[in-house]
């Protein structure tokens, strides 16, 4: 058999061989891939009322799942905590409660989730945005259903509103509380995996599942990072067959506006410019594309360190900045959005002084556009987001060129907020590990 190669560019016989033949890379990935989970099974991951069905399922204290009402209250109570609203019911007023009587309405006049507690008085409206971001200014039109029909009844006298997100998002209207998918997993891992309830193995074997599918979505799995790092690798070793493989295989209009604005073909740390502005290559794939401002990347000491606890995140590095694409409930628009975020460094008083600098330098420039959540430095905190305001709308997400010019207008808005962040870095250089060290 020969494979004939007029094209220095196309892949030889050899080039397939090596990468497909006995490549137990290649093998690994697969059977991460291939890994029965039946939530991933049926194309349910990604659907949002798959996931309010699930949430619903493990909020209701009557269902099967034997956990009563206790991670109905670890959500509310973890959502309402960091509320700087003073609003009731408080935090402590839902953990100290017994919600047993709650019941749980899903789509009750187009409301995602609704928790009624007659015998607490309470009634809780839950919105739940897994892919979309908020529109038409649901949140509001909501709670004023909410309260017009329970308020001030005999049973129900005080109205909360939670707003869940995939990603870090600020609600619309100030009397929803936010909290994140990624936050689910560690209430799950607190209320029904922790061996304090006598769970059956058939719900013990669903919960895992449902958490490997969000640790994957909100880019928490270790398993999933390790995987991504074997594929760069395999990539670096194996490109000229890959890059063939992907020119003719499936893109993405996200993917070809990415090629449009950062070019094409980038290897790993190579670095980007757009305008005046240069960027160190991550990561890209049909969903995201992430980097590192190289003003940060220099300050941090660049490849000369390496930081523990982010040896597996993304690229290694303390911070991390990401552009994903999602889209609105129609389906044809959407928003692009710009993420920055503190990684899961291991010396919990460096990660707290790192945000408590980025926190400090944002306040004497005035950026609003910065800010963390309440929290977000405490111990056992892994990831915090800190960009604010950062949603730019595209009418049509199919359009790569309407998708472009968002991308570069996203970048363009935050370029203040890219250079006050370098300003405090250099400080933290003596955290990091110098390569030759290791």
């Amino acid at each position: 058999m020969s494979l004939k190669n007029n094209d220095a560019h196309l892949p030889t016989l050899d080039d397939l061989e090596i990468l497909f033949v006995n490549n137990a890379d290649l093998d690994n990935i697969r059977a991460h891939l291939s890994r029965f989970n039946p939530i991933k099974t049926m194309g349910m991951e990604r659907m949002e009322i798959r996931h309010s069905a699930i949430l619903g399922w493990l909020l209701n204290p009557q269902e099967t799942h034997g956990l009563g009402d206790t991670f109905l209250k670890a959500f509310l109570a973890q959502a309402i905590r960091d509320d700087n609203s003073k609003a009731r019911p408080t935090a402590l007023d839902v953990s100290q409660a017994d919600m047993m009587d709650a019941e749980i309405r899903r789509e009750w006049r187009n409301i995602d989730l609704l928790v009624l507690s007659p015998r607490n008085g309470w009634v809780f409206v839950i919105e739940n945005k897994f892919d979309s971001g908020q529109h038409s200014n649901q949140l509001k039109r909501y709670m004023d259903v909410v309260d017009a029909t329970f308020r001030g009844s005999d049973s129900f006298h005080l109205v909360r509103g939670i707003f869940l997100t995939l990603w870090e998002e600020k609600p619309e209207d100030d009397r929803y509380a936010a909290i994140e998918y990624g936050t689910i997993c560690e209430l799950l891992r607190q209320t029904a995996l922790s061996g304090r309830q006598p769970l059956t193995p058939e719900v013990q074997t669903f919960l895992k599942h449902y958490l490997d599918v969000i640790r994957e979505a909100t880019g928490m799995s270790d398993e999933q990072a390790e995987m991504e790092k074997l594929a760069r690798q395999l990539y670096r070793d194996n490109r000229r067959a890959l890059d063939f493989i992907v020119e003719h295989g499936k893109s993405t209009d996200f993917s070809f506006a990415c090629d449009a604005v950062f070019g094409e073909d980038l290897e790993d740390e190579a670095v980007i410019k757009v305008g005046k502005r240069e960027f160190i290559f991550n990561h890209s794939d049909a969903q995201s594309f992430s980097f590192v401002p190289k003003a940060w990347y220099d300050a941090f000491g660049g490849d000369e360190y390496w930081w523990h606890g982010c040896e597996n995140w993304w690229a290694g590095f303390p911070l991390i900045t990401w552009i994903q694409l999602t889209s609105d409930a129609n389906g044809a628009s959407g928003q692009v959005r710009l993420y920055a975020e503190v990684g899961p460094l291991s010396d919990h008083d460096f990660r707290r002084d790192l945000i408590a600098a980025i926190t400090d330098v944002a306040k004497k420039k005035s950026l609003t556009t910065i800010g963390f959540q309440r929290g977000a430095a405490d111990e056992g905190k892994k990831y915090s987001k800190f960009f604010k305001k950062n949603f730019f709308a595209v009418d049509d997400i199919h359009d790569h060129d309407k998708i472009s010019n968002a991308i570069k207008k996203a970048l363009k808005s935050f370029e203040a907020e890219m250079d006050v962040v370098a300003k405090v870095l250099p400080q933290f250089v003596s955290h990091g590990q110098e390569e030759s060290s290791e």
